[in-house]
């Protein structure tokens, strides 16, 4: 089980719109072609991100930027915005577990509680890190 790569290609989205902000107009050719993906891909992330409030876009061949200080941005944010989970649950329990094996019958009650904690968990560590903190690391690293 993974997290949709939409997170981790939207993080670096926003990381190129802030780095080329002031050199490139950054439209969805432009994310496109620094996370090697299809165009389409950028488009419907950049409407996600808009739609939470965390970008803008300028149609035509204006661009996208964030929409406030990346101070003001966290991971859980983008986590959130781009819907990586499915019904908001991490973890995606097998359909049917056997109700007459009395494991099957109690994998819920076993499990649940603590998967839901863990998510939780993760949850409020993405809360803390910051879409400025990340820039910074670019930065040094380029």
């Amino acid at each position: 089980m993974q997290i949709s790569s939409r997170f981790t290609i939207a993080v670096h989205m926003l990381l190129c719109m802030e780095m080329f902000k002031d050199t490139h107009k950054v439209t969805s050719d432009f994310l496109a072609s620094s996370v090697h993906a299809n165009p389409v891909v950028m488009r419907k992330l950049l409407q996600q991100l808009k739609r939470a409030g965390l970008v803008r876009v300028t149609r035509g061949t204006g661009g996208a930027e964030a929409a406030k200080p990346l101070t003001d941005i966290t991971l859980l944010d983008i986590y959130q915005a781009v819907e990586c989970v499915e019904t908001g649950a991490l973890f995606h329990f097998h359909e049917n577990p056997n109700p007459h094996c009395p494991v099957g019958r109690n994998i819920h009650a076993v499990l649940d509680g603590r998967l839901a904690a863990i998510q939780q968990a993760m949850e409020n560590q993405l809360r803390f890190v910051t879409m400025q903190e990340l820039f910074l690391d670019a930065q040094r690293l380029i």
